[in-house]
């Protein structure tokens, strides 16, 4: 089984839209925890397995193509299954008063500290991984109901452009950890 260990390109990419536009494409779908490691073993939906080691600090995008071979027009692309986030938003902070924007910071870190939810703070925004139903966020969220702040749900996917890897760890590298042990089973492939 050869080891996949590079990415070769990216799916919305124009020159890879056309390509794969008649090829048969295999999605190899991750979860949150294996699109946070360099290597793994990809299972698709055809039953097919990858082995993938990749360089150390490669960073996962969704529709990253791992393998084409253009004389079957075949490729494999990991597909990124990430959880939503709670992305509040504190830019209405930037025109009041220091004291109130204290205050709406140590109420926002209590709300969320006290769920013991993980948080990264980036510009005026605050992402939190839903960790929980998103009911259960979005009534802590109600009930602390704190002035000056607004927060929706989006897209994990969505999300990762804006973070760096280590932030995308701390978001979404401690969920969805059912694939302990695949690092393994790649490293024995790689040494055989």
């Amino acid at each position: 089984m050869e080891v996949l260990t590079e990415v070769l390109g990216n799916m919305h990419e124009p020159e890879w839209h056309e390509k794969l536009h008649h090829a048969t494409v295999e999605p190899v779908v991750l979860d949150q925890w294996t699109a946070q490691k360099s290597r793994f073993l990809g299972k698709s939906a055809e039953g097919n397995e990858y082995p993938i080691a990749l360089k150390r600090h490669t960073h996962i995008n969704d529709g990253d193509i791992v393998y084409w071979n253009p004389e079957t027009n075949h490729a494999v692309v990991l597909r990124l299954a990430l959880n939503p986030v709670l992305v509040v938003d504190l830019s209405a902070l930037a025109s009041m008063k220091p004291e109130e924007v204290i205050r709406i910071s140590v109420e926002l870190g209590h709300a969320i500290g006290n769920q013991h939810w993980p948080a990264v703070v980036k510009g005026t925004k605050v992402y939190v991984p839903l960790t929980v139903d998103k009911k259960v966020m979005l009534s802590v969220m109600e009930t602390h109901n704190i002035d000056g702040i607004t927060y929706e749900f989006e897209s994990g996917t969505e999300i990762i452009p804006y973070l760096a890897p280590d932030e995308i760890r701390r978001l979404f590298g401690g969920a969805g950890h059912d694939s302990h042990g695949l690092d393994e089973h790649i490293h024995a492939t790689i040494r055989h």
